[in-house]
């Protein structure tokens, strides 16, 4: 599955064992015998190609299949990656789906049905009481189910695994008619992949986990080969396409040969103690801090790309240090049109100045593009209509951070968190450049002219075009903002 090397003579030893093992085992193993330590990493920019990977990877399981995600939308895309996994069940695959509850409603008819499969075990994270009337568990059960698992994994065989920002939907992948979410994945083989297993392990067993049993009535004594999902699934036009689409692209091919480009790199997990879904996990183990203490303190540039940014005064403080110490800092995030969750963008909004007038650059996503025509979708920083969904930095274009974390107080203190921090020249790269084009011909600028106010600047054109408000957005969603911004909400954002 993965780009081929010749075989020395010392492999030839190791062939007769590799025939034993299961086909991407069999891929994977000598080309990791060959990079010992590092990881062979291959980022996933496009929405297709996300999809893409999961769907094939699925296809190609033989022996286990841990998945872990925030979000499993019941639209075309998620349909189809359920089909996947009852496929696999069915060939004889153990599948393990942990999914956070928050976001499952609708859902249950459809977990019942893959829980009956024998080799299908659904497990849900911090799980509602109350399933129709779901708000009523806020108000009798409120510290344990404002906190979330934010996570997002998709591990096959023990041997490869994705891990990013990307949740399961149709927004996610460029699939149906949902506007895209621009984010970024990683696929990953190598060391790093046992300890993802690991930490999956982790929360599959912790004590805000709770199987689909416990939650609700699973039908027993199901024949395994009787339970069947909708066809329905799979006979619209639109899905028809999406696979065919997805059949010809150019990463299918190199997945199905063995030809993809891997970078191969030092790469660490970091995740989030699954005891933080009870509130019980010390503050020296939350992600952050042990990301901070293992990339350390850049010493030139940091560009942050953050779906959602709110740094808080501790945040702000933190990166008003660096500045002083002659640190160049750059940051792309949602603009109040492009963003999904509006009142987040209000525990951003209060620090743009502050953060401008010590030298900050701020640049803010544009909810479409106008050369949409000729900017197909990049993944990172998205194409027309797509809204920033992406968690990524890196750090004097050596080090890069890939994962879930957004900077926001929710990450940091209530919902689970993970991602990898990638020690790779070559990838630092690749997230400049993408930070780059953005700033042109997808992002604003903004500045501070000289009373002080904020201006949007649009550098996307042959000449520059200075907005002074909040662009194409409302005279009544601006003041929510700004009433927003002056509520003590801002650790709950």
């Amino acid at each position: 599955m993965m780009k081929k090397t010749p075989t020395s003579t010392k492999d030839s030893l190791l062939n007769k064992e590799m025939n034993d093992l299961p086909r991407l085992a069999s891929a994977v193993l000598p080309l990791c015998s060959q990079h010992p330590g590092q990881c062979g990493l291959f980022p996933l920019e496009k929405s297709l190609d996300a999809f893409a990977a999961r769907y094939r990877l699925a296809e190609m399981a033989e022996h286990t299949l841990d998945v872990q995600y925030y979000i499993w939308q019941d639209d075309m895309s998620g349909r189809l990656l359920f089909s996947a996994l009852l496929a696999a069940a069915k060939r004889g695959v153990r599948v393990r789906l942990l999914l956070d509850d928050n976001n499952t409603p609708g859902l249950d008819d459809i977990l019942r049905l893959l829980d009956s499969h024998p080799r299908i075990e659904v497990r849900l994270f911090n799980p509602f009481s109350f399933r129709l009337l779901r708000p009523l568990g806020y108000i009798t059960d409120f510290s344990r189910l404002n906190r979330r698992m934010h996570n997002k994994s998709f591990t096959v065989d023990g041997v490869v695994t994705l891990v990013g920002g990307r949740n399961i939907g149709d927004a996610y992948f460029g699939a149906g008619e949902e506007p895209l979410f621009s984010d970024l994945d990683v696929m990953a083989i190598g060391p790093v992949v046992e300890d993802v297993a690991d930490d999956f392990a982790r929360y599959w067993y912790c004590k805000s986990v709770s199987p689909l049993q416990q939650v609700l009535d699973v039908p027993e004594g199901e024949m395994a080969d009787r339970i069947e999902l909708p066809a329905s699934w799979h006979n619209d036009a639109m899905t028809h396409r999406y696979l065919r689409k997805m059949e010809s692209s150019p990463f299918i091919n190199h997945l199905v040969d063995g030809t993809l480009p891997l970078i191969w790199a030092k790469t660490r997990l970091l995740s989030d103690d699954p005891a933080k879904g009870e509130g019980k996990a010390k503050r020296h183990s939350l992600l952050p801090q042990r990301l901070f203490d293992i990339m350390g303190s850049p010493s030139e540039r940091i560009d942050i790309i953050s779906s959602y940014f709110v740094p808080t005064r501790a945040g702000v403080a933190q990166l008003l240090r660096m500045v002083r110490k002659g640190v160049k800092i750059a940051i792309l995030t949602n603009s109040l049109a492009a963003n999904d969750v509006a009142v987040v963008h209000a525990g951003y909004a209060r620090w743009r100045k502050k953060l401008l007038r010590y030298g900050v650059e701020l640049y803010e996503l544009k909810p479409t593009r106008e050369q949409s025509s000729t900017l197909h979708d990049r993944g990172i920083t998205g194409n027309s209509g797509a809204s920033l969904h992406a968690k990524t930095f890196s750090i004097d274009g050596k080090t890069v951070f890939i994962g879930s974390f957004n900077f926001d107080p929710r990450s940091t203190l209530l919902n689970t968190e993970m991602g990898f921090v990638i020690e790779s020249e070559t990838l630092a790269q690749l997230i400049d450049k993408r930070f780059i084009q953005s700033q042109y011909d997808a992002a604003w600028q903004l500045r501070l002219d000289r009373w002080g106010r904020i201006n949007w600047v649009d550098r996307h054109a042959k000449k520059e075009i200075v907005l002074k408000k909040e662009p194409a957005t409302s005279f009544w969603k601006r003041v929510m903002v700004r009433l927003a911004s002056i509520l003590p909400v801002e650790w709950l954002l």
